[in-house]
């Protein structure tokens, strides 16, 4: 009898503890990251779904935080049809709470109504097509990075005050390159830069021995190429066989490992990129980030935009640790962020879901390596560009 006693208190010890440790879990919020997993720029869209997923992981070993947080990942190929799937199955699914989505414009353009349809919040971390925040004015959608109209004003304006005085313009014939040409031809024109030529080329061109060709004899000091890694690979490459002596200015579509790795270390050298936001290698939570990110193991960097998903991410998991995971509560509380500290700077969203970025960092390309204009030895006179 007292064995069976023992037997059935051992039994409800085991049962209640069972339901105290049930209790005690904590409940799983699913955000989604969407982005170019594959593809000519999916180095990109790897190093940002590598970061969203490192700022998952560092939430989830805080002992204080509320939930358990499972990243959920799709591919968007940086086609707008695909994106739109991706995007609605995501959008569609409740378990799903917000979003870290896109870094190519024209999928995070097609994809803003299915996200307001949906009452899904989302943090664009990586397109900078004006349209994406201010083209509506959706609640939902917020971007934590800058738009290309920042990064062409201070370009236009850097690039003129180096003397530079006549530009060939190459831009892809997406939204995305067409806006570039836009901006960067309006700043130039107003910093007293002359364009000569502007050619429009697809984004899966191959040969551009006629643009270039009508280039070269327009004998301009700077070509300004308004397109995504790839495509600027190739005309960087084509340009030296051809014989184009220009600078080659990029805009923060070339700022990857994948531009210097496709051109090598010669060609690549004084190659420039402009790209929203303070250096975040030298923010505090820029070292944090990347001590984190060796620690994890990626077999892939995070690339330039790979701080963005993390700040992006982490905006989202700390209003889920506020307000709970509720979609329109979320939202909401994304709206309210003000001078939020992370590791891109601060952050600030106006009343598009626009964060008010106020400066832009130039690179160039030394060594095989991207450096911060003001540190590197062209920054300090014992380097120069060609036509200096």
């Amino acid at each position: 009898m007292n064995i069976k006693r023992k037997t059935i208190v051992s039994l409800m010890g085991l049962t209640l503890a069972v339901a105290a440790g049930a209790a005690g879990a904590k409940q799983t919020v699913k955000l989604v990251f969407i982005g170019p997993l594959t593809g000519g720029v999916s180095a990109n869209g790897i190093g940002g779904r590598n970061s969203a997923d490192l700022a998952v992981r560092l939430r989830n070993q805080d002992p204080k935080a509320k939930y358990s947080y499972e990243l959920v990942s799709y591919d968007d190929e940086c086609k707008p049809n695909i994106a739109v799937q991706v995007a609605t199955k995501a959008a569609a699914d409740n378990s799903i709470i917000a979003g870290v989505t896109h870094y190519c414009s024209v999928t995070a353009v097609a994809t803003v109504d299915t996200y307001h349809k949906f009452g899904l919040p989302v943090v664009v971390w990586g397109a900078v097509l004006p349209s994406i925040t201010y083209g509506n004015k959706y609640a939902e959608v917020h971007r934590v990075n800058g738009t290309m109209i920042n990064q062409n004003e201070v370009a236009a304006k850097f690039m003129s005050a180096m003397k530079y005085k006549k530009w060939v313009v190459i831009h892809d014939t997406t939204d995305y390159g067409k806006g570039h040409n836009q901006y960067f031809s309006q700043y130039l024109k107003q910093a007293g830069g002359q364009i000569v030529g502007t050619f429009g080329v697809t984004a899966d061109q191959q040969d551009f021995t006629t643009e270039l060709t009508k280039a070269k004899e327009l004998k301009p000091d700077v070509i300004y190429f308004g397109g995504l890694t790839p495509l600027g690979v190739r005309i960087r490459s084509q340009m030296e066989k051809l014989g184009v002596k220009a600078v080659f200015e990029g805009t923060s579509g070339i700022k990857s490992d994948a531009f210097i790795e496709g051109l090598g270390k010669q060609l690549a050298e004084g190659s420039l990129s402009f790209i929203e936001g303070a250096p975040w290698e030298k923010l505090a939570g820029g070292l944090f980030f990347t001590g984190k990110y060796s620690l994890q193991k990626y077999n892939e960097p995070p690339e330039a935009y790979g701080p963005f998903a993390f700040a992006a991410a982490n905006l989202i998991l700390d209003a889920i640790e506020k307000v709970g995971p509720n979609r329109k509560k979320v939202t909401a509380e994304l709206g309210s962020t003000k001078d939020r500290d992370t590791i891109v700077g601060k952050v600030t969203f106006d009343d598009h879901g626009q964060n008010i970025v106020p400066l832009i960092t130039k690179y160039v390309v030394q060594d095989g390596k991207w450096v911060v204009w003001e540190d590197s030895e062209y920054g300090s006179g014992k380097r120069k560009l060609k036509g200096q």
